[in-house]
């Protein structure tokens, strides 16, 4: 008698060329996974970005230089790229609710600065009671280092026409240049260049952001008249030299030298340039 229970031992064959698979076409399989990355619902990637977005925030709020995307990519174990996109969509928020403070890029990282709009508030409370400002000097020679590096101490004097010694230390102590290397000529002279402070202080990300120098080069004619002012100064002075070199000699009615009798006064040189630079309100002699 056999159990009701048991069933027979029997072999099933299935012929599987017999068994119909639906093929897929390949674009239908990224769109579906291009819908499923967007779903914003539960706890899905909406959920993880959102705690990545918290984690960029406050790293950078934490911190007081720039964070490169790469090191935040690193803390929240996230792509570069997604932190750059991250960064790109908080800063479009906060500029949409009209905060008082950006997510900018500077010196090759991001961090939080004041709005561009609130400069005047901001330098009433940074600027109230300091006194600690650049000279011209040191900021004529920061300059120089800004376009010119890397550049020796010598090369800064020969531009400036002064020794540039107690300038480029200050600029050293304030940390905006540093020692990048060494001139490979003779007495290998210490080249100096700006540092990453220099770029968070003007907000820049390079020193390619930094004016073409051609912005501030005056018109021709201004330079023309400017010289020739110059000229005329000089001949002047001579002939102020010839005057009294004629007033102490011995012998009386000796003839005056006639230099600079038909220069153009020095006067009319000087309308000629300012008419020239009112003309052009451009120009950064203004």
């Amino acid at each position: 008698m056999t159990d009701a229970h048991e069933t027979p031992e029997t072999e099933l064959e299935v012929d599987i060329e017999s068994i119909e698979v639906e093929k897929v076409p390949v674009e239908a399989v990224i769109d579906a996974l291009d819908a499923a990355d967007d779903d914003t619902s539960g706890f899905g990637d909406a959920a993880r970005e959102r705690d990545a977005k918290r984690a960029i925030e406050a790293v950078v709020l934490a911190t007081i230089e720039p964070v490169e995307a790469r090191m935040l990519a690193q803390l929240v174990e996230i792509p570069v790229a997604t932190v750059e996109r991250l960064c790109a969509e908080l800063a479009a928020e906060y500029e949409e609710q009209g905060r008082g403070f950006v997510l900018a890029e500077v010196a090759g990282g991001y961090r939080y600065q004041t709005h561009p709009d609130l400069g005047p508030y901001v330098e009433r409370f940074v600027l109230e009671g300091q006194h600690a400002r650049l000279s011209a000097p040191a900021l004529e020679t920061l300059a120089i280092i800004a376009y010119k590096q890397p550049i020796s101490r010598g090369q800064m004097s020969a531009i400036r026409g002064v020794s540039v010694e107690a300038t480029l230390n200050t600029l050293l102590q304030r940390g905006y240049v540093m020692e990048v290397g060494r001139d490979p000529g003779p007495g290998a002279a210490v080249l100096y260049g700006t540092t990453r402070t220099f770029l968070e202080r003007l907000g820049m990300s390079s020193i390619d952001d930094l004016p073409p120098l051609g912005d501030f080069v005056p018109d021709p004619s201004v330079v023309e008249a400017l010289e020739r002012g110059l000229r005329i100064t000089a001949s002047a002075a001579d002939a102020s030299s010839d005057a009294d070199a004629s007033a102490s000699a011995e012998s009386v009615g000796e003839p005056e030298g006639e230099s600079g009798t038909d220069a153009e006064p020095i006067e009319a040189v000087v309308a000629e340039a300012d008419a020239l630079l009112a003309d052009d309100p451009t120009s950064p002699l203004d």
